[in-house]
């Protein structure tokens, strides 16, 4: 019984984590869409003789870029955040205070 509970447990953290990855591939094809249509838009806005390499064009790239960067560890890198296994760690702490209720 106890087996099939682990398995049951490690597909649902398996699951868990293919959404996880899933939605970063949609935050990043976001993250390039919308920034190459800015982009696009301001260089066709330009007055004559004006350079498209001014920070007012590439801050929101490049701030939100370290955010993308940041979700990008906390997905691919377990533990970048709270540490190795915080979730799991979590999940039994909550399953144990539920068992002496």
């Amino acid at each position: 019984m106890k087996n099939i509970d682990q398995d049951d447990f490690r597909y649902k953290e398996a699951e868990r984590r293919v959404k996880k990855i899933k939605n970063f591939y949609v935050f990043a094809f976001v993250y390039a869409a919308v920034n190459i249509f800015l982009l696009s838009v301001n260089y066709k806005a330009l007055k004559p003789h004006e350079s498209i390499w001014q920070f007012k064009y590439f801050s929101l790239p490049v701030f939100w870029g370290i955010g993308l960067a940041v979700y990008a560890l906390r997905v691919f890198v377990p533990g970048f955040i709270f540490g190795n296994n915080w979730e799991e760690k979590k999940i039994k702490e909550l399953m144990e205070k539920e068992k002496q209720l």
